[in-house]
């Protein structure tokens, strides 16, 4: 670990499913919502977690981005304990699954979202700290780029088949309906996480039905699963299955004979979605036959062998020394710029006091010009090499005294 005194200016609001409730997550993520267009600020939001991650840097005073209240039991973080915190969530320390594929990839597109064209520009002068041609704000650009390459790099380290969500939600299936090979499960959704889940439970040797509003996603996604579309809507049916799994996001609309067909029958209902796809008068009435993101949330992590747990806090090491040093060198960009400057005002002063002196026509004005150039270029670049690696600050000090910039 390095000195935790690093400045970057990043602060971390985070809420989990551990100890914020799916209702109080998203209502926090609906007010980050509003600030998260600035090159400041970027959201991360899943089913399991909304994250606020923001640069507030020295200076702006009143102009830096406002930040939404925290519901009980979220967090705020900052500086290297923000950046070691989505480090963790990159490798995936933080998931139910440990290492599992699906918040690296939401990290990826999480990022990948503001790097569209014409991406929002910030409302106030942010100075020296303009956002990257990628339109976010250099210190969230590069924390998110090295928690990428983190996450890539850990995820070599798998032993096994990569598991999800989606086999922890079919997990909690199992005690109710016995192996999954052979029984009927309703997928409600047809998105990423609905997707997971229709495969994982294809790939147990259920059949697998797929209700979706869109009965054109459904179709889809029940003949990738060699399953086949259900029903769907107020005044659908409930299909005959022996489990439910749900993953959209609204409410499950219910005809008042699936409502009670469902409550009669003794199938299990796992719930993905936040907030809940089922009403809190129905999730009462199932009682211990339903399952909640949040009581997945709350299940046993996988455990860490003590070697791949040693290996992991090297790694997590690693990447915040290279984001401190990143941020160090940076301070070093007022150093570099004063000595160039420097340079250059005087090679200027000694060629204009050389030229009144001695007469040269334009082609040997060029080459002398020419030759200057070269010679401060030359004696400068290993000082500004130098300086642009400076991951301590001794540099910049030295720089700054020995040329009194």
């Amino acid at each position: 670990m390095i000195e935790p005194s690093t400045d970057l200016g990043l602060v971390a609001l985070t809420t989990h499913a551990r100890s914020v409730r799916s209702e109080e997550r998203e209502a926090f993520g609906d007010a980050a919502a509003a600030v998260a267009g600035d090159p400041r600020a970027i959201l991360l939001r899943t089913c399991h977690r909304v994250e606020l991650y923001v640069a507030n840097h020295p200076g702006e005073g009143e102009h830096g981005v406002r930040l939404p209240a925290l519901p009980e039991g979220g967090r705020r973080l900052e500086d290297l304990a923000a950046a070691r915190h989505l480090f963790t969530v990159a490798a995936g320390l933080d998931s139910v699954v440990v290492g599992e594929d699906q918040i690296l990839h939401q990290l990826r597109e999480c990022l990948s979202d503001r790097h569209v064209p014409g991406a929002a520009a910030c409302p106030v002068d942010i100075g020296s700290h303009a956002p990257t041609a990628t339109g976010l704000d250099p210190v969230l650009e590069r924390l998110f780029q090295v928690a990428l390459h983190l996450g890539r790099e850990t995820r070599s380290w798998r032993e096994g088949p990569p598991r999800s969500l989606a086999d922890v939600a079919l997990d909690r299936m199992v005690p109710a309906t016995g192996p999954l090979l052979g029984r009927r499960v309703l997928v409600v959704g047809a998105g990423r996480m609905a997707r997971l889940c229709a495969l994982a439970a294809y790939r147990q040797g259920a059949h697998v039905l797929v209700a979706n509003r869109s009965a054109d996603r459904a179709a889809a996604l029940a003949y990738d699963a060699n399953g086949a579309p259900a029903a769907y809507g107020a005044d659908a049916p409930l299909p005959e299955a022996d489990a439910v799994l749900l993953a959209i996001g609204a409410r499950w609309p219910l005809s008042p004979d699936a409502r009670a067909a469902l409550l009669a029958g003794p199938q299990p209902v796992v719930d993905l979605s936040s907030p809940p796809a089922v009403d809190a008068a129905l999730r009462e009435a199932l009682g211990a036959r339903y399952t909640s993101v949040d009581d997945i949330a709350r299940s046993p992590q996988d455990a860490l062998r003590k070697r791949l747990r040693v290996r992991f806090e090297r790694v997590l090491d690693d990447a915040e020394q290279n984001l401190a040093g990143w941020a160090r060198a940076r301070e070093s960009i007022p150093a570099i710029v004063a000595l160039a400057d420097a340079a250059e005002t005087r090679r200027a002063e000694e060629l204009e006091r050389l030229f009144r002196r001695v007469a040269l026509d334009d082609r040997e004005r060029e080459l002398v010009e020419q030759m200057s150039h070269r010679l401060v270029a030359g004696l400068l670049h290993q000082p500004l090499v130098v300086l642009r690696e400076d991951g301590t600050g001794e540099a910049e000090r030295a720089a700054r005294t020995l040329f009194a910039l």
